[in-house]
């Protein structure tokens, strides 16, 4: 059968014929000699002409060669670098003479300077679990995992030897503190290493918690107080490494008991997975994609009253179960690590639910007004507060059971020669502090804190804390009340019904008070913006406009 044009010419490309007329499938039809000539086509080089322009460009070349090797080793000797700093930190403060409650303090100051340091090269990771949970969460390829844990391992060995050096014969040894078992102690490896990882994830990674336009600078002390507070929490229970390159050359460099250190590195590994699971869990309109996908300007969408929930929820889970830790433990700086987890909390998830996790604070910001926080939120808040509280308690007996005061009930009852008017009064002012500078740093208009809020607050929990710690516990929190009562009914001994009841109460009318104080000094958050500007006490100008007329 006689071909039709269309297929004799779809014939001739397959075999390879130049197409004619206005055909063109990116080839060329023969062209006279003379219009190839007048296009001034360069003339081919030959091999030696070739060899020879090499050479006159050689040191242009080796330069673009050079600085492409050293923009790709950069970030791997910035992580090798900063994980040296840290567990050459680590194994001296862990070794030497220092007292101990100052340990944790100069492992999170060395933490933060070396995420700082090196967060614009590497991103600042430093920790093998952080680099796993990255790459579980797609931020970051699985090869790019190899090379980051060689070059942070490498570090941390060398680390250890220059350790070894400097602090012999005193060695680090990873392994259960007695008299908490491999249980307790694997568990708060885990909790406080997904503690950290999470930390690391909400406000270092976070699109939301990091605007094109405005990123946070908060990141590295959320990141080195998240290391702080498991370092008094659980430091006495399973030596607080939470960081694989810490726990596997420090384990393994000692000595004693190697298989800790990989039993460590495994439990590490289980909570950077928590941690990630948990992020992409509250942030998951992050992975979304096509309609769903958050927008890359403007003011980002509020989140699902359950996820706001959910936020309080882990946020006061982590704070009672820090408190609680600290107090089983032993631990001298119950305040400090209270204080630090609030403020690395807040920073985490205070863009998704404004970060209260203490039901004094949400009624004294729901009696605020402004409409900062509805009355069903604010409902649904406290219970998952106190939700939070209960279980945390709960966790925080079982460690009660096993620690040295297991025989004794850690009761909630006024510090020697106080009472319970006394304990209770000391709580209702300091949590009426707490509350009143969560309203003035976290709820304001135009007020630009954002980057140190939660270090504020987390400054008036420690204030508070220890100021009234012998009078009444220093508990600024009907969360934390509730879980130690909870905790210590288990063991048993909750202690005197009214002691406890006097502490909840008057916590929540410190929250009470603080916001008929704020509305009291804060009137201009309660004005509208044409009363503002004639006024006298509100702005200079305006002040400046009465005295003129005057």
């Amino acid at each position: 059968m006689a071909a039709t044009g269309a297929e004799a010419a779809d014939r001739s490309l397959l075999e390879g014929a130049a197409p004619t007329g206005d055909a063109s499938y990116g080839a060329t039809g023969s062209q006279p000699s003379g219009e190839r000539e007048g296009q001034g086509e360069r003339p081919r080089m030959s091999p030696e002409e070739v060899m020879a322009e090499v050479m006159r460009n050689a040191d242009e070349y080796k330069r673009i060669i050079w600085n492409a090797f050293l923009k790709g080793l950069a970030p791997l000797f910035a992580e090798a670098m900063g994980t040296f700093v840290l567990v050459f930190c680590v194994g001296c403060a862990v070794t030497s003479p220092t007292p101990s409650p100052w340990a944790p303090v100069a492992i999170a100051s060395v933490l933060t300077v070396m995420v700082y340091a090196t967060s614009n090269i590497s991103g600042g990771h430093l920790n093998p679990a952080v680099t796993f949970a990255m790459a579980l969460l797609g931020k970051k390829s699985w090869s790019s995992v190899v090379s980051y844990w060689l070059f942070q391992f490498m570090g941390a060995f060398s680390a250890a030897a220059a350790y070894k050096i400097v602090c012999a014969p005193h060695l680090a040894v990873v392994a259960p503190v007695p008299p908490f078992h491999a249980g307790y102690a694997i568990g708060t490896e885990m909790i406080y290493t997904g503690l950290l990882v999470f930390t690391v994830l909400s406000c270092a990674v976070s699109k939301r918690n990091n605007p094109p336009s405005d990123p946070n600078q908060f990141f590295g002390l959320a990141i080195g107080f998240a290391a702080l507070a498991g370092g008094f929490a659980c430091g006495h229970i399973s030596g607080a490494a939470l960081n694989p390159a810490v726990a596997v050359t420090l384990g393994l460099g000692s000595g004693k008991d190697p298989h800790w250190a990989l039993t460590w590195f495994g439990a590490e590994l289980a909570g950077a997975t928590m941690g990630a699971a948990l992020f992409r869990m509250l942030r998951a309109n992050e992975f979304a994609s096509g309609e769903e996908a958050p927008e890359a300007e403007g003011e980002p969408p509020v989140p699902d009253y359950k996820l706001r929930c959910l936020a309080e929820f882990v946020g006061t889970f982590v704070l009672v179960l820090t408190v609680g830790l600290n107090v089983v433990s032993g631990s001298r700086a119950t305040a400090y690590s209270a204080a630090a987890v609030l403020m690395c909390m807040i920073c985490s998830v205070g863009d998704i639910s404004g970060g209260h996790f203490n039901p004094a604070v949400t009624v004294a910001v729901l009696l605020s007004g402004r409409e900062k926080i509805l009355r069903p939120d604010a409902v649904r808040y406290v219970g998952a507060q106190l939700a939070a509280g209960a279980l945390a308690g709960l966790v925080y007996a079982f460690y009660h059971l096993g620690s040295g005061v297991a025989d004794k009930s850690i009761k909630l009852v006024p510090g020697k020669g106080y009472d319970t008017t006394q304990a209770a009064l000391a709580e209702l002012i300091t949590t009426g502090v707490l509350a009143y500078t969560v309203l003035t740093v976290a709820t304001v208009k135009d007020y630009k804190t954002r980057d140190v809020a939660g270090l504020v607050i987390a400054f008036a929990l420690t204030g508070g804390s220890f100021a009234v710690g012998s009078v009444s516990g220093g508990e600024l929190n009907p969360s934390v009340v509730l879980g130690l009562v909870l905790g210590n009914a288990i063991n048993p001994g909750t202690g005197p019904v009214l002691n406890w009841m006097a502490l909840l109460t008057c916590e929540f009318l410190g929250g009470m008070v603080a916001s008929g104080v704020f509305r009291f000094t804060h009137r201009k958050e309660f004005m509208a913006p044409e009363d503002k500007e004639t006024v006298k006490g509100l702005n200079e100008e305006a002040d400046e406009d009465v005295e003129a007329q005057s």
